[in-house]
């Protein structure tokens, strides 16, 4: 169990000096402050002043509110940056994990195609994340390790920590990405280092879904587009291939029928022919994440779902 100022991971210390001094400075001048404005009001009020007086200048006042507010920034910045420069410096034999965000959730890939929903890390290991975004900006914070970067699509970016305290905690984006931006949750659950070991291990690598439905599933489509019909952020994929929708383009309304071209011109340029009824932007295009050979993967996916029923 973690309290406020003992975080889960080894740089979560340096992160709450910083913090406990800038508080302490900032709430100490918020007392004093208000304090001098409440004795100037009683002071300097009308009915003990009623023949109002000039000030102009005073130097030891001016050079004290300069100096000493210059001394407190200086000291800030040394905390600020003692607790930073070790987050930019990983350790030699860090074990490296890839951070994958999209609209909207968090993937964690360890390798000969173990990807896990959750990031399971083994207790004291210097943890190295590569974080890579498929579509927009997200942010990857876990509030408990005192850590957070910016996921940026085509910038490679990461973060290190060491684990040690077990247990499960929070993962957040910072970056509003999108509608469903407060529900891209994930967990950290930290764990003996015998315990990972076993969880790796049986960590399925092959799916007995088609091939198409595991690519859906490894890009979070699902996510937002239903099987079963109902309705949620984009439309729906069951009794997708081969039926007609009413779609808005530039030119206006039209009638389509969702055919392999329909599928891939919507995975490419999901924004030019938005289904009716539906909010256009919401989905980016994945020209730059799937290869062509997934995208057929998909196509053949809806082909045969349509062929079973």
């Amino acid at each position: 169990m973690t309290t406020m100022f003992s975080g889960a991971s080894n740089l979560a210390a340096g992160v709450d000096r910083a913090f406990i001094f800038i508080f302490a400075i900032s709430f100490i001048f918020t007392i004093g402050i208000v304090v001098a404005m409440i004795y100037i009001l009683i002071r300097f009020s009308r009915k003990r002043n009623k023949n109002p007086q000039q000030f102009s200048g005073n130097v030891p006042l001016e050079i004290i509110w300069t100096v000493v507010p210059l001394i407190l920034v200086l000291f800030m910045f040394y905390y600020g940056w003692v607790a930073f420069a070790p987050m930019r410096k990983v350790p030699k034999n860090s074990m490296e994990v890839k951070v994958i965000g999209r609209m909207w959730s968090w993937s964690f890939d360890y390798g000969n195609g173990k990807i896990s929903p959750d990031l399971v890390l083994p207790l004291d290991k210097n943890v190295k994340l590569n974080l890579f975004s498929e579509d927009v900006n997200h942010g990857f914070f876990v509030p408990a390790f005192r850590v957070k970067e910016d996921v940026i699509p085509g910038y490679k970016n990461y973060m290190w920590f060491q684990p040690i305290a077990k247990g499960s905690y929070d993962i957040y984006c910072t970056e509003y990405c999108g509608l469903a931006h407060s529900s891209m949750l994930a967990k950290v659950v930290v764990v003996d280092s015998l315990e990972f070991k076993t969880w790796l291990a049986d960590l399925k690598v092959v799916s007995n879904d088609h091939p198409g439905m595991a690519v859906l599933k490894a890009n979070a489509c699902i996510t937002c587009h239903s099987l079963d019909g109902t309705k949620v952020i984009g439309p729906s994929f069951k009794g997708l291939f081969g039926a007609k929708r009413n779609v808005l383009t530039d030119q206006g309304e039209k009638e389509v029928v969702a055919d392999a071209d329909y599928i891939k011109r919507s995975i490419l340029d999901p924004n030019a022919e938005v289904v009716k009824g539906y909010n256009k932007g919401l989905m980016q295009s994945y020209k730059d994440v799937l290869k062509a050979e997934d995208i057929d993967k998909i196509v053949d996916y809806f082909k045969k779902s349509s062929e079973q029923k």
